[in-house]
């Protein structure tokens, strides 16, 4: 009988009695169900001794793994799935028992042993096996197989381990979830904790994937006041990091203020006194030219303004070879087999009169035919040629069509993931006399500036690329600006050619451009429109286009071949919604190995997307990859991106999501043979013409769109009138007019 003094339960209800007593539970852990490693809540089956059956166990730890000990304070309570104890704290402690140690070892947390090695050396060590690892590692090089190769993987591992929890449990104590403690220890290192103790600030900057807001709060449990002035710094280059993200290189200084005070509440004084502090330390720039005055991030000032001094430079410049006549031209579409169309002639013309030239237009007007005889041009005078591309993707397309070895910019300039940057620079500058970088609208200010600082000075420079296109993801959009304040020589192809007019896709894609429907008459094989309304069938009927209809009517392997482009990542119709649909219909659990992070569930055999720069996996964000492997034993997940295998440890997959869809934005650079769009009006904030022009132009074979009718219309008609803050023609038109310091109204960087 209870007879807890208050309880309002039946006197004989042992339940009622178990649910609200408060007790002390200690077991080993046998199978962990569930864990999140963001907020640390977990689900365990728990062995207790006295009792014959598994114990589930409900809390929140910062590390939980198979063969710890737990403590657990807390009460029993029961739901539809039975008796479970809630625990309002959980302590883990290592394993003492030989076989505890073997599970806690077999589980995969320390790299390099697996379940056969876990009894290898516990059976060598018995219970001060944890106790060897720990203090004396060496004595395991007496276990079978273990070299000093896998010792110095243990190692590491382990005391990256111990430094891991350790973390983990301090951002938790805070409130701070401890998903990216892995990412944190691994810039950090053992110094993790009294870094971000001195300044939480710094996780923002330094930290992928913590944002301001994350760190503010982390600040505010550790007592940092909220007018103190390292959170009204902290909260400007927040600002101007987020203004770059959305591309712009600068922005109004008011502005910036006014964001700073919405970020943090403080009164526009403070926000000033920051502002003013940054530009004292060399952080921010003020560029007084404009007025009122722009605020800049060092790095993207030095960029902005090198760049069109080097420009400048090169535009004073001779081609490396002889300006080409008629005959010479001749020559080539003899040698070529075809006969080039006028502005094609001028364009090679014009390449062989100064070191400097852009080549624009859309789809089938002829920029891969004029890649290809520039390439014989240069090549027939015994000049050497470099083709590059900002992408993997872009650089492979580039070498199939022209038949010689391109390659990515990042390659080209030799990044050193080390140390972390590019070993070709004005000290060791590139070899080469023409440089020709395709799909340069997806050049962005910083590896504009890469790439142009390492050229050689004699070289010459040819940029191909739609500037109708998205621009860049980065910040500044290069290629247009440098069209727009008239400095550079830009050859515009505009005549579609005949072949590649009856293409349905390049047809689209023109009436797209000059605001019209896409029209299907006459109907094309490779362009179709399923007009449908209500976004639920939207979803199921791409669903089945991908799985069946598309694969059963052209061929196309749902898997490699046929790509989903939504519009924005949220929503029902968003990147995140249509890549679980798929998964389940492509890839449905099986019983392959999987992985739950970040909110998505990993599979063997999903497709996946980079999203994110990692210059020492040489990755790049848009870099389409397929899960080969998910190795629990050794907590990392092996992805094939082309020939090369890239692995990722458990705590990195924030790095990849699912990309069965990925957004318009990500796949610039990319080609696809096949591409379905879907077109909704709960798009309607990204519904613009540059948006669907890049989605159709992506599609290489096949272009369908599935969806309403307004919506596409919405697509057609809109234009984006966001114009990035960017000065780059500004001061390419000052350096070559020698007008360098004169004030600019604010209008005239978006000067057409």
């Amino acid at each position: 009988m209870c007879r807890q003094a208050g309880c309002a339960r039946r006197p004989d209800s042992l339940l009622g009695c178990l649910e609200m007593t408060e007790e002390t539970l200690t077991g080993s852990i046998e199978r962990v169900t569930f864990h999140n490693p963001d907020n640390g809540f977990c689900v365990l089956r728990v062995a207790v001794e006295g009792r014959p059956e598994l114990v589930t166990v409900i809390g929140t730890g910062a590390t939980v793994n198979v063969g710890e000990l737990i403590q657990a304070e807390g009460h029993w309570m029961s739901d539809h799935r039975g008796l479970q104890f809630k625990a309002r704290s959980l302590r883990c402690l290592p394993p003492h028992s030989r076989e505890g140690i073997e599970r806690f070892l077999a589980s995969g947390m320390v790299k390099g042993i697996g379940p056969e090695y876990a009894k290898r050396i516990v059976q060598a060590f018995g219970e001060r096996t944890l106790e060897v690892i720990d203090r004396s590692p060496a004595f395991l090089r007496e276990v079978k197989g273990i070299g000093e190769k896998r010792l110095a993987l243990i190692r590491q591992s382990w005391n990256e381990q111990k430094g891991v929890r350790d973390l983990m449990i301090f951002l938790q104590s805070h409130g701070m979830g401890g998903a990216r403690a892995m990412r944190i220890h691994r810039t950090y290192g053992d110094q993790a904790i009294a870094l971000i103790r001195a300044n939480p600030y710094r996780l923002a900057a330094d930290i992928w994937g913590v944002g301001f807001h994350t760190a503010d709060e982390l600040a505010r449990k550790l007592g940092i006041a909220p007018d103190a002035p390292e959170r009204a710094r902290a909260a400007l280059l927040h600002a101007l990091r987020e203004l770059g993200n959305d591309g712009h290189v600068g922005f109004p200084e008011d502005a910036v203020a006014d964001k700073v005070v919405e970020l943090t509440s403080i009164p526009t004084l403070k926000a000033r006194e920051a502002i003013e502090a940054e530009r004292q330390t060399g952080a921010v720039v003020r560029e007084n030219r404009f007025n009122p005055p722009w605020l800049y991030l060092k790095p993207l000032y030095l960029a902005e303004s090198n760049l069109a001094q080097r420009l400048a430079s090169f535009l004073r410049g001779k081609a490396v070879i002889p300006e080409a006549n008629q005959a010479t031209i001749a020559s080539v579409e003899r040698h070529m087999k075809i006969e080039l169309a006028p502005e094609q002639r001028e364009a090679l013309r014009q390449c062989t009169i100064g070191k400097t030239l852009i080549i624009t237009g859309g789809p089938g007007v002829g920029k891969t035919t004029l890649v290809r005889g520039i390439v014989e041009l240069y090549s027939r005078a015994g000049k050497k040629v470099e083709l590059c591309a900002p992408t993997g993707r872009a650089a492979k397309r580039l070498q199939e069509t022209t038949g010689r070895d391109a390659r990515t910019l990042h390659r080209l300039l030799e990044f050193d993931p080390h140390l972390g940057v590019f070993k070709r620079d004005p000290a060791n500058r590139l070899e080469g006399d023409l440089f020709l970088a395709d799909e340069a609208s997806m050049l962005d200010l910083q590896l504009a500036w890469n790439f142009i600082r390492a050229l050689p000075e004699h070289a010459s420079l040819v940029l191909v690329g739609d500037v109708d296109q998205l621009p860049s993801v980065g910040p500044g959009r290069v290629l247009a600006d440098l069209i727009n304040c008239r400095m550079i020589p830009v050859v515009r192809l505009t005549r579609v050619f005949r072949q590649a007019a009856e293409s349905g896709i390049v047809r689209a894609a023109h009436e797209i451009l000059q605001g019209r429907m896409p029209h299907d008459d006459p109907p094309a094989p490779d362009f179709f429109f399923v007009e449908t309304d209500e976004a639920p069938a939207i979803a199921d009927k791409i669903v089945t286009l991908v799985s069946e209809r598309i694969p059963r009517k052209f061929g196309f392997d749902p898997l490699r071949d046929i790509q989903v482009l939504s519009p924005m990542n949220r929503t029902e119709l968003g990147v995140t919604q249509l890549n679980a649909k798929l998964q389940a219909a492509l890839n449905p659990d099986r019983g392959q190995p999987r992985l739950e992070r970040f909110g998505q569930c990993f599979r063997a055999g999903d497709r996946v997307l980079q999203t994110a720069n990692n210059y020492k996996k040489q990755v790049f964000n848009g870099d389409l990859g397929r899960i080969e492997a998910i190795d629990p034993d050794e907590r990392v997940v092996r992805a094939r991106f082309d020939t090369k295998e890239v692995e990722y440890e458990f705590g990195e997959m924030d790095e990849l999501q699912l990309a069965y869809a990925t957004s318009i934005h990500k796949s610039q650079g990319s080609e696809y043979p096949a591409v379905v769009i879907p077109l909704h009006t709960q798009h309607f904030l990204m519904l613009e013409r540059n948006l669907l022009y890049t989605g159709v132009t992506r599609g290489k074979k096949l272009v369908c769109l599935v969806g309403s009718r307004r919506a596409l219309h919405l697509a057609v008609t809109r234009t984006d009138d966001r114009e990035r803050c960017s000065a780059l023609g500004l001061r390419l038109r000052d350096e070559m007019e020698g007008t360098s310091g004169e004030a600019w109204s604010e209008s005239r960087h978006t000067e057409e």
